[in-house]
């Protein structure tokens, strides 16, 4: 990915609660209040959905795969991502 940043989403959470430039200030943040989730990189300015068709890591081949809300709720394992367990790497 060229420009990206990095999503906390919390386990359970309905939401994401804090979005980094860098890794590190990332895991930073998630040690320091021993938190439970995924961290997972998204290219800035592209849809996930986007992303993983134009790398080819996703090809979409039912009507399904082309419609609003599947594309919402898009997301892959090729995406970076970290699982954390009380503020620690898995």
């Amino acid at each position: 990915m060229n420009e990206t940043v990095w999503v906390f989403h919390g386990d359970g959470a309905t939401f994401s609660s804090a979005v980094f430039t860098k890794y590190s200030f990332a895991e930073s943040w998630i040690k320091k209040h021993g938190l439970t989730g995924l961290l997972t990189e998204y290219p800035l300015n592209k849809g996930a959905y986007d992303w993983c068709i134009e790398m080819n890591h996703f090809i979409p081949k039912k009507p399904l795969h082309h419609e609003s809300k599947f594309i919402a709720r898009f997301t892959s394992a090729t995406q970076e991502h970290s699982r954390f367990e009380n503020g620690e790497v898995l």
